[in-house]
């Protein structure tokens, strides 16, 4: 059976009955934590008004919720709109090792088809859910090299047929119907890395709502009987051929399908910014925290990285990454965060806003910030050194920052996320019904309708 074969009859037959329980937990967890993130970026995130503008202006049959409105539009609008919420604050969670944010696009296509079709179960949305998170997560393990040294910027580009997995689940997709979904999806998802080189551009933030809505729109296309190709993914001209040329092992891809569920192994944030910035954010915490350490007294901050692509990304160019223009730009600066770290002893949603962007307190830390690379170091390693005005502190960045499934957020933390969160909606929600929403989205599997959590959003 080809591989494209393979993932599109494991879709079609998923049954919540066969999803390990840890899977069902982590599934609710990522649902609780996406939304929270995508509520409180509606109002904190000026890039995402555009699409909500549009979509809203364009209008049509009052399916499925946008979150923060008082407007229902068609699933594929609804998606749009929320999907550019859903990485807009870099907040969301994520698959360390896949190198992906694997539920941003699936999350606001499985609400918007869920809630359009209405009467949709917590188990449905459930195993939707599992489906898209479990394929997007093996499509970047699948990747042997990063598709961004031929000019390809995956995350979106996975997200987009995770989106379709979980919106084809809900409409009941055959095998054939997923080939085509998946086909359709190869036939609009793309995403140029130029946008890691460009510190004005906000499509990094938005980057979710063209996944979310080529989810969506590949899914009921496929459903009203668009054929696609035979072989979507490994074909000649099929996915990993076309972005990842021959740097892919398909064997990543479909070993233990219906056994091992990738979104078992999600990782969560604590802190609003990369998941690669959170080692030396973690790192500078502990000194602050543990040793006592008045910032005022840091003469200078030495940050030493591996070689690792996504270190050099995050570090280079210094002066740059010293002053970011965007709040995206910010949150994929390890000085940049680092410096807010010891400046504040915390990092905060607070601390991305545009006025923070411009916080002499911040950017007088980071001056005092010098690089260095150790080539010794492991992929993904580094070293974080103070000097203050009469001693030098070292501490090396944790192997498993907080959030990761080996050292995971606590419950209590999680909830307090989404309080957070949620105290931002453009939408109020009173503390009551942010308490039953909490609940219901925690007991998710005992839900006859779905439409219990977009009601309230």
């Amino acid at each position: 059976m080809k591989a494209s074969e393979s993932i599109a009859e494991y879709a079609s037959g998923l049954d919540y009955k066969d999803i390990s329980s840890r899977a069902v937990e982590m599934c609710k967890k990522s649902l609780l934590d996406g939304l929270g993130v995508m509520l409180a970026a509606g109002t904190l995130c000026e890039e995402c008004r555009p699409f909500a503008s549009m979509a809203l202006a364009a209008g049509g049959k009052g399916e499925s919720t946008v979150f923060g409105q008082d407007a229902r539009l068609p699933a594929f609008m609804a998606a749009f709109a929320n999907g550019s919420l859903s990485h807009a604050l870099d907040f969301e969670d994520t698959h360390d090792e896949a190198k992906v944010h694997p539920n941003a696009a699936s999350i606001p296509a499985a609400l918007a088809v869920a809630e359009a079709l209405g009467k949709v179960s917590g188990k449905e949305l459930i195993t939707a859910l599992v489906l898209g998170c479990d394929i997007t997560s093996r499509m970047g393990l699948a990747l042997k090299e990063d598709p961004i040294v031929f000019g390809w910027y995956m995350p979106p580009i996975l997200n987009a047929f995770g989106a379709a997995a979980a919106a084809g689940k809900l409409l009941s997709l055959n095998t054939t119907q997923f080939l085509d979904a998946f086909s359709l999806v190869l036939c609009q998802a793309t995403c140029s890395a130029e946008l890691v080189h460009n510190p004005q551009t906000v499509i990094r933030a938005v980057r979710d709502a063209f996944s979310a809505k080529t989810g969506v729109m590949s899914a009921l296309l496929a459903e009203k009987g668009v054929p696609g190709f035979e072989q979507p993914l490994e074909g000649s001209a099929g996915f990993f051929r076309l972005y990842a040329r021959d740097a892919f092992d398909l064997s990543r891809l479909v070993k233990g399908l219906g056994e091992t569920f990738e979104g078992a192994n999600i990782s969560f944030k604590p802190w609003p910014c990369c998941r690669g910035t959170h080692p030396f954010l973690e790192a500078a915490l502990l000194l602050i925290r543990d040793r006592g350490i008045d910032p005022m007294g840091i003469d200078a901050v030495k940050i030493i990285t591996s070689v690792s692509a996504l270190q050099k990304a995050l570090c280079e160019p210094l002066e740059r990454k010293k002053r970011p223009r965007t709040a995206i730009d910010a949150k994929f600066s390890i000085p940049f965060v680092v410096a807010i770290a010891l400046a504040y002893g915390e990092v905060k949603l607070k601390h991305f806003s545009p006025e923070a962007l411009e916080d002499e307190r911040v950017l007088t830390m980071a001056d005092r910030i010098t690089l260095d690379v150790d080539e010794a170091l492991p992929d993904g390693q580094g070293v974080l050194v103070l000097r203050s005005t009469d001693r030098i502190y070292t501490v090396e960045t944790p192997e498993h920052v907080y959030g990761h499934p080996l050292n995971p957020m606590a419950m209590e933390d999680m909830i307090k996320k989404f309080e957070d969160c949620a105290g931002y909606a453009g939408k109020r929600i009173p503390e009551g019904a942010r308490k039953k929403l909490i609940d219901a989205i925690l007991n998710l599997e005992d839900q006859d309708d779905i439409r219990v959590i977009t009601n309230e959003v």
